[in-house]
């Protein structure tokens, strides 16, 4: 009778066994189902049949850790061989970058690889001027916690992958002054967290698939100067709200600017130089007190120039548009920018200046 337990005392007992085989469930819920039965009545349990419960959960429990030590493992793994297969796409590496990418020590700690502290998993990859050449691996999208890609300055070649549209926690994607051609992946729209997109100094060609892209509600930085890229500025582009720098210069994008440009309230450098853009530049571009540059020289833009341009950019601090078709009485008020450092008018049509360089000075 000593060893019975009462009522009273098993209790307890049964709502924490009852809390524990939740748990178990919750951990590994392919436990054997042996392991987890839970009979009908628990009343009448002894001691020793306590005993030998709490050894099927002490196993249970063993399976669980190693269960989840196992898939943790196999994680690794995949950014391992994902990275290996990086360096494969490699073909000159002058420098001796990728030498430290071998078995001898944890890929965590090879040159240009950071990974996270508590999963140890593969989070940035910085080799930005490492005179690499060669192609992006596709295998580099198999990277599922890669926040930031940092490949700027290399001989890269070949095209994007359209993997990177499954790096659902990609904030910054550089990959600027190499020599990568195709199109620009309209599946980055999936990567939500991106802030900074710069792929400027490229060979890059086709339409930007601005509305695809419009999703990337936190894209702060955009950056396409200097490619091959064509077709028009859609309304769309208006949907990235917290855009701040925007530069499409020196490719060849062609029609108006979209009115919708006026939607981003937080943009203070804004470049589409040398395309063949035309029409009138949106007034309500002019009206962003954000704006410290605009950049819109050798293009076909005409028209009057607001008036009251200097009020309503009081931070600019550069000016160009020259190569335009501008007509019209350059505004005075101009000249309350204090912070103007650079004005470009020359080679436009029939541009007044009413003498205000001595103003300026």
């Amino acid at each position: 009778m000593q060893d019975s337990i009462t009522a009273k005392t098993l209790f307890p007992f049964r709502r924490n066994f009852y809390h524990s085989i939740t748990n178990l469930l919750q951990i590994n819920p392919s436990l054997p189902s042996l392991l987890i039965e839970i009979p009908n009545t628990m009343w009448g349990f002894r001691s020793s049949t306590l005993v030998g419960i709490f050894l099927l959960l002490s196993v249970a429990m063993n399976l669980s850790v190693s269960h989840v030590s196992a898939s943790k493992q196999f994680q690794n793994e995949t950014d391992r061989l994902a990275l290996l297969e990086f360096k494969n796409q490699i073909y000159d590496d002058p420098s001796g970058v990728l030498k430290s990418w071998n078995h001898s020590q944890h890929h965590c700690h090879w040159e240009g690889v950071t990974c996270s502290a508590r999963h140890q998993r593969v989070m940035a990859l910085t080799l930005r001027h490492k005179q690499l050449s060669g192609t992006i691996s596709p295998q580099v999208g198999n990277l599922s916690f890669m926040r930031f890609i940092q490949l700027g300055e290399n001989q890269f070649h070949g095209g994007i992958p359209q993997e990177f549209g499954r790096l659902l926690r990609l904030r910054v994607l550089n990959l600027t002054s190499n020599a990568i051609s195709g199109k620009i992946p309209a599946n980055l729209s999936y990567c939500s967290e991106l802030v900074t997109i710069s792929l400027h100094d490229n060979k890059l060609e086709g339409k930007i698939p601005i509305d695809q892209l419009s999703n990337l509600k936190k894209l702060e930085n955009f950056f396409l100067y200097t490619n091959n890229l064509t077709g028009e500025i859609p309304s769309s582009i208006g949907n990235l709200s917290w855009l701040t720098q925007l530069d499409f210069g020196y490719n060849n994008l062609e029609g108006n600017l979209p009115m919708e440009m006026g939607l981003l309230k937080g943009l203070s450098f804004f470049a589409a130089a040398e395309n063949k853009l035309s029409g009138i530049i949106p007034a309500s571009i002019f009206n962003s007190s954000a704006i410290t540059a605009i950049s819109v020289a050798d293009n076909s833009f005409h028209g009057n120039l607001p008036t009251n341009i200097g009020l309503t950019l009081p931070n600019l601090e550069e000016l160009l548009l020259g190569g335009n078709k501008f007509y019209g009485n350059f505004p005075t008020s101009i000249t309350n920018a204090s912070g103007l450092e650079e004005l470009d008018l020359s080679s436009n049509k029939r541009l007044g200046f009413y003498c205000i360089t001595d103003q300026l000075q």
